[in-house]
């Protein structure tokens, strides 16, 4: 994959964890944590009914370079599109391409994250 096609820009985030005042950890609001260039592939779409409503969920394939950062992301993180503020929940990330050059993560679009 050449640089080019990397056109996006994705700020990964995760939540904090703070202190509830009695000493225990509970999640707090979501934190920039870096932001990256990246190739969003959309995948087939679908819906889902929840609440009686119909909710369009996009699946994509996010694909960012390998580094110590991108290394340490979970599914428990989200990326946000830059540009556009579009929210992708994180559903797996691995190193399935190019040798621990690229990694490319599964993520949904219209879910809650």
């Amino acid at each position: 994959m050449t640089a080019g096609r990397l056109r996006e820009r994705l700020t990964f985030q995760r939540r904090a964890p703070i202190d509830d005042g009695y000493g225990n950890p509970v999640t707090g609001d979501w934190e920039d944590r870096f932001t990256v260039a990246a190739r969003v592939k959309p995948s087939k779409g679908g819906e889902t009914v929840l609440a009686r409503r119909l909710q369009g969920v996009q699946p994509v394939v996010i694909t960012v370079r390998s580094s110590t950062e991108t290394r340490s992301v979970t599914p428990d993180w989200r990326a946000v599109d830059a540009r556009t503020g579009t929210v992708y929940a994180l559903r797996s990330a691995a190193d399935m391409v190019e040798k621990n050059a690229y990694i490319e993560m599964l993520a949904e679009s219209g879910v809650a994250s």
